[in-house]
C-alpha cells in the first residue's frame, strides 16, 4: 500500500524532510552513545593545584594528589607555551595513577563529539518542525 500523502502522491520535499529528520535524530543518538563511551572510558580525574617549573629542558608541573603523594609530569611544548609565565595552574590528575595529569577537565575528544551530536539533533528538530509546518500549510 502506497503512503497517503497529498492525495496518494508522495511529495519530494516531504520525502527529503523525512529523511533528514531521521538522519538527524539517528546520527545524534549514535553520537551521544559515542560520547557516553568516551566519557566512561576516560576514567576518574580529580582536581589539584599544580606548580609549574620552567627549566631549559622544558616545563614540568608538580602537584600533590588526594593521598598526599607528590607527582610531577613533563609538559608537552603546546602545554608549556600555554602556561608560559605562570607559576601555578589548576590541573586534573588521573585517580589511581602516578604522574598523569591534563589541563582540561574533560577529554579533548569529548567536546567536539557533543557539539556534533547537538548539531545533528538540532537538524532533526528543525526538519521535524518543517514537516509539521508543511502539513499545516496544506
Amino acid at each position: 500500500m502506497a503512503p497517503h500523502f497529498s492525495g496518494g502522491r508522495v511529495n519530494a520535499l516531504d520525502a527529503v524532510v523525512e529523511i533528514f529528520s531521521w538522519l538527524g535524530f539517528g546520527v545524534g543518538a549514535l553520537l551521544l552513545i559515542v560520547a557516553v563511551i568516551l566519557w566512561a572510558a576516560d576514567g576518574t580525574w580529580l582536581p589539584a593545584d599544580g606548580w609549574v617549573d620552567h627549566e631549559e629542558s622544558g616545563a614540568t608541573v608538580r602537584w600533590y594528589d588526594g593521598d598526599g603523594d607528590a607527582n610531577s609530569a613533563q609538559l608537552t611544548p603546546s602545554e608549556a607555551s600555554a602556561l608560559d609565565g605562570r607559576d601555578r595552574v589548576p590541573l586534573w590528575y588521573r585517580h589511581g595513577w602516578r604522574d598523569r595529569m591534563r589541563l582540561t577537565r574533560r577529554p579533548p575528544g569529548l567536546v567536539p563529539v557533543l557539539w556534533a551530536a547537538g548539531a545533528a539533533v538540532a537538524l532533526g528538530v528543525a526538519t521535524l518542525v518543517l514537516s509539521w509546518v508543511l502539513i499545516f500549510l496544506r
